[in-house]
């Protein structure tokens, strides 16, 4: 059994998975204190580690019907992220690992998500393309083994799910906004304005700080009653361009392979419009349940399953890292 934490953003999640990919419980505490603030504050995220993760993790043995002692691996989420929540979860993977002798995984955040691909029930196996868009990624991979994956594509700028978030917020739909933007744009006409889709950026890499700009100045423009009589256009014609940036990014690298499959992570996985239009992209499309695709420590686990575990007590020194490293295979 592997006993996960991850902790890189503002969730505090702990799970049991069995060595074979069956998830035994997938806790995950929300801190719903920053939404008063309009995004993450990494100071409160780390206070909040601090004061939730025993509990997080006491929560997961129990719904397991585990103990400590079951456990043959601690796995955690190693970076990317904001240091002072990593840090929280290492050290305390760290404490239960030493304090059985146990050997402890490092796993990268983003090869998680990958890996939430392969939990039961519903496994999928390499060769595949995978999306991961989420608050604070949105890349495109090339996915051949269970231990890493090759970078095709990037965002320059802000991630999908930010674009989401601050496009919500310029709407006043509050944090986060992504639910909120895409439950408004489904009333809206998505042609009614003609926002970027960043075509311009060559190869499979994204942008999404354009669009965020074009719509800034068309709030401006239409002024704050006309903005809130045509907010569920604005809500629509926006939404509309992100999951075209995703869509089209992810149709050119699946135009590459000879046997075309897609899976996509991360929260914006969520989203009813790139759901739809996952589908009708004529190839193979997987998708974890939704609790797998926002932060959560289940795919942490699922990554460790099959990443090289550190003995102890030669990961006592280990350290978070906060940008990406990109794991080729």
């Amino acid at each position: 059994m592997i006993l996960a934490i991850e902790t890189s953003c503002d969730d505090t999640c702990a799970a049991v998975v069995t060595r074979d990919g069956e998830v035994r419980s997938n806790v995950v505490s929300s801190q719903g204190v920053h939404a008063r603030f309009g995004g993450v504050v990494p100071e409160i995220a780390s206070r909040h580690h601090l004061e939730l993760v025993n509990a997080v993790v006491d929560d997961a043995l129990e719904r397991a019907g585990a103990t400590l002692d079951d456990a043959d691996l601690v796995a955690v989420t190693q970076g990317p992220g904001l240091v002072g929540a990593l840090l929280v979860g290492v050290a305390t993977a760290k404490a239960l690992a030493a304090a059985r002798r146990l050997p402890l995984a490092p796993v990268d955040h983003l090869q998680g998500h990958v890996a939430a691909n392969f939990l039961a029930p519903e496994p999928i196996e390499p060769p595949f393309t995978c999306l991961i868009a989420s608050g604070g990624h949105t890349l495109l991979t090339r996915v051949t083994g269970h231990s890493g994956y090759e970078l095709l594509g990037q965002t320059l700028d802000d991630a999908a799910g930010e674009a989401f978030d601050k496009g919500a917020r310029l709407l006043g739909l509050g944090y986060p906004g992504g639910p909120a933007l895409s439950r408004l744009a489904a009333e809206g006409d998505p042609q009614a304005f003609g926002f970027p889709t960043a075509a311009r950026v060559a190869g499979l890499d994204f942008s999404f700080a354009g669009l965020k700009t074009a719509l800034l100045y068309k709030v401006r423009d239409l002024g704050e009653e006309e903005t809130a009589r045509r907010a569920a256009d604005l809500a629509a014609s926006y939404e509309h361009a992100i999951v075209e940036a995703l869509i089209a990014r992810s149709e050119r690298a699946l135009a590459a392979e000879r046997e075309p499959r897609l899976a996509i992570g991360g929260g914006v996985a969520a989203n009813r419009l790139l759901r739809e239009r996952a589908a009708a992209l004529g190839v193979p499309v997987h998708i974890p349940p939704p609790e797998l695709c926002t932060d959560n420590a289940a795919m942490i686990a699922s990554a460790a399953r099959f990443a090289a575990p550190v003995a102890f007590p030669d990961y006592l020194d280990l350290d978070a890292y906060v940008t990406a490293h990109h794991h080729a295979l």
